[in-house]
């Protein structure tokens, strides 16, 4: 919901691209303040407890961004409240879930509870994209002003933000574990392994950087002049779209592997994505979008379960946070460039910059881990006479 809204939120306050790209870098700065601080100490200070605080702080920026007018006061509400202007959940309690999650399943397991994690976050992004439209239906039924709906309807996402407090706390006090004293070590292996892959992860994520959901909704509704209702409905589409590409990740992974379902769906979502700013009508762009969603996430649950899959179970949420930690880093760097380009340059800059990126990205990844295979991979396919060299998971 915050990520459709946020880009036509701050337009309508008469906040330019250059600026609105300020205010969505800040929210992703904040988030990875947040994830860094989780990485180094999350372990320590109790999953549960830094989760709980994480929706708290959410919900304090939203807060302050619904009664604020000023691009400085939202883009600090924005770096306080991790306000995320991706559309997609890339905050600091990623670090912690997805270190507990790979303990509920075996190696054969993994991917699919990781797929079927990003299923349910995308049915909320899904339900967010169509709860985007509450400004239009307030304007309209009940006569809101426009600016007046958009704050009451970023006030609402304050408060949704605020309810996976509860579940937090809902949560077995085993998900806690142990609480060492200072962050896991982690072996030579598992440093070599997430140092190469984290440098191509913060590429991958520059790239996505240039076509956050606030701009992605901003290039629509000020390119083709579509209300915030009917974008949102787009954004549902795309949501749902993603949350079958993960199941769909799953099965094609078994098949073909992690690495080549990373890669071989990645690339034509980023080669779709260059012809969305040059479609001539609206539905032509939206369907080009939706195709391009339904490929563009295959990567999410295959690479989480790749990364875990790779280090030791004490090792997961460091190496979690390391590289949720240089995605957000780049994210957060590449919006402001993103508004500038598309402000200074043509609207079409950012999404022929991001795309390039991203398959450079997908290259560079083939070329560098299209030989080193999970546990589950090495046990179902060996072979003697190949030169790959399989990962094995230290005990």
């Amino acid at each position: 919901m915050m990520g459709v809204l946020l880009g036509i939120y701050l337009g309508r306050l008469g906040i330019g691209p250059a600026q609105m790209g300020f205010v969505v870098g800040a929210g992703l700065a904040g988030a990875a303040c947040a994830t860094l601080v989780a990485t180094l100490a999350g372990d320590r200070l109790g999953r549960r407890r830094f989760l709980v605080h994480l929706a708290l702080l959410g919900a304090t920026g939203g807060v302050v961004a619904a009664a604020a007018s000023s691009a400085a006061v939202i883009g600090a509400a924005a770096f306080v409240g991790m306000l995320n202007g991706m559309g997609r959940d890339r905050g600091a309690a990623l670090v912690l879930e997805q270190a507990v999650l790979p303990a509920t399943a075996t190696d054969a397991g993994r991917t699919r509870v990781f797929a079927w994690y990003n299923v349910l976050q995308d049915t909320g992004h899904a339900l967010g994209g169509l709860a985007a439209g509450m400004p239009a239906v307030l304007h309209r039924l009940a006569g809101v002003p426009e600016v007046t709906a958009m704050r009451i309807a970023v006030a609402t996402c304050a408060l949704l933000t605020s309810l996976p407090a509860l579940l937090y706390l809902a949560l077995s006090p085993t998900v806690d574990g142990p609480r060492p004293e200072a962050p896991a070590r982690l072996s030579s292996e598992s440093r070599s392994v997430l140092w190469r892959i984290s440098a191509l992860f913060a590429l991958d994520a520059l790239g996505g950087g240039f076509v956050t959901a606030a701009l992605l909704a901003f290039f629509f509704f000020q390119r083709f002049g579509v209300a915030e209702g009917t974008i949102g409905v787009l954004f549902f589409g795309a949501r749902l779209a993603n949350a079958l590409s993960h199941l769909a990740a799953a099965r094609l992974a078994r098949r073909i592997g992690l690495v080549n379902t990373m890669v071989f769906t990645h690339v034509p979502s980023s080669l779709l994505l260059v012809t969305v700013p040059f479609a001539p009508s609206f539905w032509i762009a939206a369907l080009l979008f939706l195709l391009r969603e339904g490929l563009v996430e295959m990567d999410v649950p295959t690479r989480q379960s790749y990364v875990m899959a790779v280090v030791r179970p004490a090792e997961r949420t460091v190496a979690s946070g390391v590289t949720n930690l240089v995605r957000l880093g780049a994210w957060a760097a590449a919006p402001a460039l993103a508004g500038v380009s598309m402000q200074g340059l043509a609207v079409a800059t950012p999404f022929v910059v991001g795309a390039g990126i991203k398959i450079l990205y997908d290259v560079l990844l083939y070329l560098a881990f299209r030989g080193r295979r999970p546990p589950e991979e090495s046990a179902q396919r060996p072979d003697r006479n190949s030169t790959m060299v399989a990962v094995k998971r230290p005990d």
